[in-house]
């Protein structure tokens, strides 16, 4: 139970390890940083899950992750401006005793995401 993520660089075939990630509640047009990590050598955050069981409430959220710095820092040559920057997601937990896991796959021109188990 509880929220987590895992990102895999689809152009590589490998996790997104280095990549950075911030975590937000978000309430209508407001957005409020809950924390930000970066991934670890399996593409998920180092510090295990981003809200365990106790802690997930009900209500909207929003992972970014920055796409454009990590594929520089892989030597990716990119044009600029990159076509993708940051992915945003946005999502909501309807309920809060189940486990949300959101998955990033990407690469310098696309991305997908579903929720996960």
């Amino acid at each position: 139970m509880g929220l987590s993520t895992h990102v895999l660089d689809t152009m590589h075939g490998c996790p997104a390890a280095g990549m950075a990630v911030a975590l937000y509640t978000t309430e209508g047009d407001q957005a409020t940083l809950v924390k930000r990590f970066v991934l670890n050598g399996d593409g998920r955050n180092p510090g295990g899950m981003l809200y365990d069981h106790s802690d997930l409430k009900v209500g909207t959220y929003r992972l970014v992750f920055d796409v454009r710095d990590y594929f520089l820092s892989r030597g990716v040559s990119l044009p600029e401006p990159t076509f993708l920057d940051r992915v945003s997601l946005d999502f909501g937990v309807a309920h809060a005793d189940q486990h949300y896991h959101v998955p990033l796959l990407v690469s310098p021109w696309s991305f997908s995401t579903y929720r996960g188990s």
